[in-house]
Protein backbone atom coordinates (compact mmCIF):
# COMPACT_ATOMS: atom_id res chain seq x y z
CA UNK A 1 0.00 0.00 0.00
CA UNK A 2 1.27 3.45 -0.91
CA UNK A 3 0.75 6.46 1.28
CA UNK A 4 -0.21 9.77 -0.27
CA UNK A 5 3.18 11.05 0.89
CA UNK A 6 4.96 8.38 -1.21
CA UNK A 7 2.92 9.29 -4.26
CA UNK A 8 3.56 13.01 -3.91
CA UNK A 9 7.24 12.66 -3.06
CA UNK A 10 7.78 10.78 -6.28
CA UNK A 11 8.40 12.87 -9.37
CA UNK A 12 8.56 9.84 -11.64
CA UNK A 13 5.73 9.15 -14.02
CA UNK A 14 4.37 5.61 -13.50
CA UNK A 15 4.17 4.97 -17.26
CA UNK A 16 6.59 5.44 -20.15
CA UNK A 17 6.96 9.03 -21.38
CA UNK A 18 5.79 8.08 -24.88
CA UNK A 19 2.59 6.50 -23.49
CA UNK A 20 1.91 9.63 -21.43
CA UNK A 21 2.43 11.72 -24.57
CA UNK A 22 0.01 9.53 -26.53
CA UNK A 23 -2.59 9.93 -23.76
CA UNK A 24 -2.09 13.69 -23.73
CA UNK A 25 -2.66 13.95 -27.49
CA UNK A 26 -5.42 11.34 -27.75
CA UNK A 27 -9.05 12.14 -28.39
CA UNK A 28 -11.71 10.94 -25.96
CA UNK A 29 -12.12 7.48 -27.52
CA UNK A 30 -8.40 6.91 -28.05
CA UNK A 31 -7.68 7.90 -24.47
CA UNK A 32 -10.12 5.30 -23.14
CA UNK A 33 -8.33 2.60 -25.15
CA UNK A 34 -4.89 3.72 -23.90
CA UNK A 35 -6.06 3.93 -20.28
CA UNK A 36 -7.53 0.42 -20.48
CA UNK A 37 -4.09 -0.88 -21.47
CA UNK A 38 -2.72 0.04 -18.03
CA UNK A 39 -3.37 -1.95 -14.83
CA UNK A 40 -5.74 -0.43 -12.28
CA UNK A 41 -3.08 0.37 -9.66
CA UNK A 42 -0.80 2.05 -12.21
CA UNK A 43 -3.83 3.90 -13.61
CA UNK A 44 -4.55 5.35 -10.15
CA UNK A 45 -0.89 6.34 -9.74
CA UNK A 46 -0.96 7.98 -13.17
CA UNK A 47 -4.14 9.90 -12.35
CA UNK A 48 -2.54 11.24 -9.16
CA UNK A 49 0.72 12.03 -10.99
CA UNK A 50 -1.16 14.04 -13.63
CA UNK A 51 -3.33 15.73 -10.99
CA UNK A 52 -0.19 17.35 -9.52
CA UNK A 53 0.69 18.91 -12.88
CA UNK A 54 -1.54 21.86 -13.76
CA UNK A 55 -1.22 21.32 -17.52
CA UNK A 56 -2.30 17.66 -17.09
CA UNK A 57 -5.25 18.32 -14.78
CA UNK A 58 -7.93 17.46 -17.35
CA UNK A 59 -6.03 14.28 -18.26
CA UNK A 60 -5.93 13.37 -14.56
CA UNK A 61 -9.70 13.72 -14.32
CA UNK A 62 -10.22 11.60 -17.44
CA UNK A 63 -7.94 8.86 -16.13
CA UNK A 64 -9.46 9.02 -12.63
CA UNK A 65 -12.93 8.55 -14.10
CA UNK A 66 -11.81 5.05 -15.13
CA UNK A 67 -10.47 4.22 -11.65
CA UNK A 68 -12.35 2.82 -8.70
CA UNK A 69 -12.72 4.90 -5.59
CA UNK A 70 -10.94 2.18 -3.64
CA UNK A 71 -7.84 2.30 -5.89
CA UNK A 72 -7.59 6.09 -5.78
CA UNK A 73 -7.97 6.18 -1.98
CA UNK A 74 -5.53 3.29 -1.53
CA UNK A 75 -2.89 5.05 -3.64
CA UNK A 76 -3.63 8.71 -2.83
CA UNK A 77 -5.49 8.86 0.47
CA UNK A 78 -7.62 12.00 0.85
CA UNK A 79 -6.26 13.45 -2.38
CA UNK A 80 -7.34 10.28 -4.16
CA UNK A 81 -10.83 10.57 -2.67
CA UNK A 82 -11.04 14.19 -3.81
CA UNK A 83 -9.81 13.28 -7.28
CA UNK A 84 -12.41 10.50 -7.49
CA UNK A 85 -15.20 12.94 -6.56
CA UNK A 86 -14.01 15.57 -9.05
CA UNK A 87 -13.79 13.01 -11.84
CA UNK A 88 -17.46 12.16 -11.33
CA UNK A 89 -18.68 15.77 -11.51
CA UNK A 90 -20.14 16.98 -14.82
CA UNK A 91 -17.65 18.79 -17.01
CA UNK A 92 -18.37 22.50 -17.35
CA UNK A 93 -17.38 23.62 -20.82
CA UNK A 94 -17.12 27.15 -22.11
CA UNK A 95 -18.79 27.91 -25.43
CA UNK A 96 -15.97 27.92 -27.98
CA UNK A 97 -15.70 30.49 -30.74
CA UNK A 98 -15.30 29.62 -34.43
CA UNK A 99 -11.55 29.18 -33.93
CA UNK A 100 -12.13 26.79 -31.03
CA UNK A 101 -10.92 29.21 -28.39
CA UNK A 102 -12.83 30.45 -25.39
CA UNK A 103 -14.48 33.82 -26.00
CA UNK A 104 -12.93 36.94 -24.48
CA UNK A 105 -15.22 39.32 -22.67
CA UNK A 106 -14.40 42.95 -22.08
CA UNK A 107 -15.80 45.35 -19.54
CA UNK A 108 -18.33 47.86 -20.82
CA UNK A 109 -17.87 50.17 -17.84
CA UNK A 110 -14.94 52.49 -17.16
CA UNK A 111 -12.26 50.85 -15.06
CA UNK A 112 -11.92 53.91 -12.82
CA UNK A 113 -12.90 57.55 -12.63
CA UNK A 114 -10.57 60.40 -11.87
CA UNK A 115 -11.23 63.75 -10.22
CA UNK A 116 -10.63 66.73 -12.50
CA UNK A 117 -7.09 68.04 -12.47
CA UNK A 118 -6.68 71.60 -11.26
CA UNK A 119 -3.71 73.60 -12.43
CA UNK A 120 -1.67 75.58 -9.93
CA UNK A 121 -2.50 78.70 -11.98
CA UNK A 122 -6.20 78.11 -11.33
CA UNK A 123 -5.57 77.83 -7.59
CA UNK A 124 -3.61 81.12 -7.58
CA UNK A 125 -6.44 82.88 -9.48
CA UNK A 126 -9.00 81.50 -6.99
CA UNK A 127 -6.86 82.73 -4.08
CA UNK A 128 -6.48 86.19 -5.67
CA UNK A 129 -10.24 86.42 -6.27
CA UNK A 130 -10.91 85.45 -2.64
CA UNK A 131 -8.55 88.15 -1.33
CA UNK A 132 -10.01 90.91 -3.48
CA UNK A 133 -13.58 90.03 -2.71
Amino acid sequence: MFSSRDVYDSERCPVRDDLLGEMYRANEHGLARLVDSVSSDVRAQLALFCYRKSHLHSLALAIASSCTERDLILIGGRVGASLYAQSREPVERARPTASGRKPITLSTKPLSTFAPIRDEVDEDDDLAEAVTA
